[in-house]
C-alpha cells in the first residue's frame, strides 16, 4: 500500500499548500458578495459556510469520483499518483477559481462568463454545448443510481422491460423536479448536510475496511509498464477521460457558480471549492485502491470493473457485510442523485439569464422546466432501448465534460491576464487537457476512428493553438480596456 499512501499524502499536503497559494493569488477581500448584494430569496440565498462546503462537495460527486475511478485503475497504481497530483494542480484551480472570478462578477453562470471572457462566438458554441453536456450529466445521474438501487438494494433485473425500473426513474425525476423548481435553502440546503454525512462515513467505512480486510495493492515499481490496460488502452488520453471527475470535471465549473451565488464572504471560498475538490480526491483514491484490492483477490474482473456498476456491491458488501455495505450503498446512490438535480437546475439558471426571464415566479421556473425534464426523459428512454446505450452515453458524458473544462481554464486565463495573475496556473492544465479532448476525439470510435499517431499529431497542434490564442486574445483584452 505504499504507493496508496504515497498519494494520500500527495493529496492532502499539496491541497493544503496549493491551495493557500490559490488563495494568495485570488487576495479574498471583505466585498459584499452576490448572495448578499442581489438576495432574491430563490437562487441568491446566504447561507453558512459550512452547508455551502456540504452543498459543493454533493453537487460535484456524482458518480464520476466512483465509477471513474474504478474503470481508471485497470491502468494500474499509476491512478494513485495521477489522481492527486491532478486535484492539487489542475481540479482544485478549476473549482475555486471559476467560483471566485463568479462572485466577482455578480454571481455570473459560466454562460455569461464565456461571453465577458472570451467573446460572442464561444459564447455561442458553449451555449449549445453546456446545455447538452448537462443534459448528459442529468441523465447519466439517474441512470446509474436508479440501476444501483434496483439491482443492489432490490436485487432486480435493471432491463427496459421491468416495470419497477421505470417507477424508481421516475422517484428520481420526481426529486429532480422538486429541487429544480423550489428555492436553494429550501430542498437542497436542508437535506444535503444529511446526505453529506452518509457520503462521507460511507468512504470512510470503505477505507478502513481495506486495510482491516488487508486489500492487496499492487505498486507501482511491481509493475512492467506503468499505465498498463488488460484492454491495451492509451493511458493518454483515456485514464484522464475515464477519471474525470476524480481528477478535472468541467461540469463542476457550472455547480461551483451555483454556490457562488449563496457565500456570504470571500474567505470561504477556498474551503468550499478547493477543498472539496480534495475530498473528492480522497473518495476517488479510495474506490480506486478498493476495485484494485477485489480485482486482486479475484472477487471481480476486468469486465466488472469496466462496467463499474457491479464492483460497488462487491466492496461494501465484502468489507462492511450487509449492514455496512447496504449504507456504502446508498452512500453511492446519493452521490448522481444530488449532482443530476443541480445539473438540470445549472440548465434552468443559464436559460433564464440568457433569456432574460426572471425566476421569482414559480411559473416561470416550471416552463423552463418542463422544457428541460422533457429533453432528459428522451435521452434516458433512448439509452434504455439500445443495450450499449448507457456505454455509448458514458463516453460522449466524459467527453463532453472534459470539453468543459477546456472552456472553464480558458475563462480563468483571460482573467488571470487582465488582473496580472501568474496565469500558467490555469493555461497549463487548459492546454493539456486541450490535448487530452483532441487525441480522444480523433481516436475514439464516437469520433473521428484515427491512428493513435495522427490523433496525437492532431492533439498537439490544437493544444499549441489553444496556448496562442489564449494569450494573445488575454493581452488584446488588457490593451482594449
Amino acid at each position: 500500500m505504499i504507493t496508496f499512501f504515497i498519494g494520500l499524502i500527495l493529496l492532502i499536503a499539496g491541497g493544503a499548500l496549493y491551495g493557500k497559494v490559490c488563495e494568495r493569488v485570488m487576495k479574498p477581500t471583505d466585498r459584499v458578495t452576490p448572495a448578499i448584494s442581489k438576495q432574491d430569496g430563490i437562487d441568491f440565498v446566504p447561507m453558512k459556510g459550512w452547508k455551502n462546503s456540504l452543498v459543493e462537495l454533493l453537487n460535484i460527486a456524482g458518480t464520476g469520483p466512483i465509477f471513474g475511478p474504478i474503470q481508471g485503475i485497470l491502468f494500474g497504481p499509476i491512478a494513485f499518483l495521477t489522481i492527486p497530483i491532478g486535484c492539487v494542480i489542475a481540479g482544485g484551480v478549476h473549482d475555486y477559481m471559476v467560483a471566485m472570478i463568479s462572485i466577482r462578477n455578480d454571481g455570473e453562470q459560466m454562460l455569461s462568463m464565456v461571453k465577458r471572457f472570451l467573446g460572442e462566438y464561444f459564447y455561442r458554441i458553449y451555449n449549445v454545448f453546456v446545455i447538452l453536456t448537462l443534459l448528459l450529466v442529468g441523465v447519466v445521474f439517474i441512470y446509474t443510481p436508479g440501476d444501483l438501487f434496483i439491482t443492489q438494494i432490490l436485487k432486480q433485473d435493471a432491463g427496459f422491460s421491468n416495470p419497477v425500473v421505470w417507477i424508481v426513474y421516475g422517484g428520481i425525476f420526481l426529486y429532480f423536479i422538486i429541487a429544480t423548481l423550489f428555492p436553494i435553502d429550501k430542498i437542497i440546503g436542508k437535506i444535503y448536510p444529511v446526505f453529506g454525512a452518509v457520503l462521507i462515513l460511507s468512504a470512510l467505512g470503505v477505507f478502513i475496511g481495506m486495510f482491516i480486510k488487508n486489500y492487496p495493492l499492487t505498486e507501482i515499481w511491481s509493475m512492467g509498464q506503468a499505465g498498463y490496460h488488460p484492454l491495451e488502452q492509451h493511458y493518454i488520453p483515456i485514464f484522464f477521460v475515464t477519471v474525470a471527475c476524480g481528477i478535472v470535471s468541467g461540469f463542476h465549473s457550472t455547480q461551483c457558480t451555483i454556490i457562488s451565488r449563496t457565500v456570504t464572504h470571500e474567505k470561504e471560498g477556498r474551503n468550499t471549492f478547493y477543498n472539496m475538490m480534495i475530498v473528492e480526491g480522497f473518495i476517488a483514491m479510495v474506490w480506486a485502491a478498493a476495485a484494485m484490492g477485489v480485482y486482486n483477490l479475484g472477487i471481480a474482473d476486468a469486465k466488472d470493473l469496466s462496467s463499474a456498476t457491479p464492483v460497488v456491491g462487491k466492496v461494501a458488501l465484502d468489507l462492511l457485510g450487509s449492514v455496512g455495505g447496504m449504507v456504502a450503498i446508498i452512500g453511492v446512490i446519493i452521490l448522481p442523485i444530488t449532482s443530476g438535480d443541480t445539473a438540470l437546475r445549472s440548465i434552468r439558471i443559464m436559460l433564464s439569464d440568457a433569456l432574460h426571464i426572471k425566476q421569482d415566479k414559480a411559473y416561470s421556473r416550471l416552463m423552463l422546466s418542463i422544457l428541460i425534464f422533457a429533453a432528459a426523459a428522451g435521452i434516458l428512454l433512448f439509452s434504455k432501448i439500445d443495450t450499449e446505450g448507457f456505454q455509448m452515453l458514458w463516453r460522449y458524458f466524459a467527453w463532453a465534460n472534459q470539453t468543459l473544462a477546456v472552456f472553464a481554464f480558458a475563462v480563468i486565463t483571460i482573467y488571470m491576464i487582465k488582473q496580472k495573475m501568474p496565469y500558467i496556473m490555469a493555461l497549463a492544465p487548459g492546454v493539456f487537457y486541450m490535448f487530452v479532448t483532441a487525441s480522444f476525439l480523433s481516436n475514439a470510435r464516437m469520433g473521428f476512428r484515427l491512428p493513435w499517431n495522427i490523433s496525437y499529431v492532431i492533439g498537439i497542434v490544437l493544444a499549441i493553438a489553444y496556448c496562442v490564442a489564449l494569450i494573445w486574445w488575454g493581452r488584446r483584452k488588457i490593451n482594449t480596456r
